[in-house]
């Protein structure tokens, strides 16, 4: 085995390029300091019994997971401090934070970056900005190389301005908005989500009574009820009076293969909507705040 001496050589060679790759995954408003995290990196590696065959791409690995873990952390703990209908704030680095971050990193791409959810920006920092192999990214996202290489275009594209608006979790593309023809066939119950969505963000209360049935029945998880939401409400006019004029923050989302809306908090699912239609209206919503079954319903 390698002695700590030339361990630590070899980890101080690779240190500029995983501190590079901290700052961009982090940001310079991260939940961790870059130094912090290439430090932990630092401590795992002389932790390990047996010699590492490459290097360079474990530490990669490393630093990046442990980068993912501490922003997927932070979403969850701010999610609790906000309301559903909370609208993000933009986040603008500081001049001294600004400052340590290579050049080339714009504070436009840097509040692009703010936008991605976790694994998007590992993705986008890792293979378009160092190079890396989607093998790498995808060991670092715990993904397979061929979804590394989804996260990465469509993170490409968000940066680049080219993602629409209202953009699926669970799709490279964003959704198109159905046809005339399609709202009557297999497309409906997208329409009708559409729909109350547009509603629900408009404050249209009469369109939003229109697509829910008069016994309707919204139910939260526990998750859910702690970012706010209630537990239970029950009729059309209980229904559309919560959602009437908020939910400005969802978006429109295919979970699970199904129609339904999500509620993102720095590109992270914190909440999704589901619905359930009867008679080409709304008969059920359900609001899910559950990790598993949001990571279950928007892979």
């Amino acid at each position: 085995m390698e002695s700590e001496l030339e361990l630590a050589t070899r980890f101080d060679q690779e240190r500029p390029r995983l501190l590079g790759i901290a700052q961009r995954i982090l940001g310079p408003s991260g939940p961790l300091g870059a130094e912090d995290a290439v430090q932990e990196a630092w401590f795992r590696l002389a932790r390990l019994d047996d010699d590492v065959d490459n290097l360079p791409a474990w530490l990669t690995t490393v630093v990046s997971r442990i980068c993912l873990d501490a922003l997927r952390s932070h979403a969850r703990h701010e999610a609790l401090a906000e309301t559903l209908a909370g609208q993000l704030d933009e986040v603008t680095p500081g001049p001294e934070e600004q400052a340590q971050l290579d050049d080339s990193l714009s504070v436009a791409l840097l509040v692009v970056l703010d936008t991605l959810s976790p694994a998007e920006r590992v993705a986008f920092v890792l293979h378009d900005l160092f190079g890396a192999p989607f093998e790498e990214v995808a060991a670092a996202t715990g993904r397979s190389a061929a979804a590394a290489r989804q996260l990465a275009s469509r993170a490409r594209r968000r940066v680049r301005g080219q993602a629409g608006p209202e953009p699926s979790a669970s799709s490279d593309a964003a959704p198109e908005s159905p046809t005339a023809e399609e709202a009557d066939g297999a497309r409906a119950p997208r329409a009708v989500v559409e729909a109350f969505m547009t509603a629900a963000k408009g404050g249209d209360l009469a369109a939003l009574v229109r697509l829910l049935d008069p016994d309707v029945v919204m139910t939260s998880d526990a998750a859910a009820a702690a970012m706010g939401s209630p537990a239970l409400k029950l009729g059309r006019d209980e229904v559309s009076g919560f959602f009437n004029g908020k939910a400005k923050a969802a978006r429109f989302a295919m979970l699970g293969g199904e129609p339904g809306l999500v509620w993102q908090h720095r590109g992270v699912v914190q909440v999704a909507f589901t619905f359930q239609l009867r008679d080409g209206v709304i008969h059920a919503v359900r609001l899910i705040g559950d990790r598993e079954e949001l990571d279950r319903l928007t892979a």
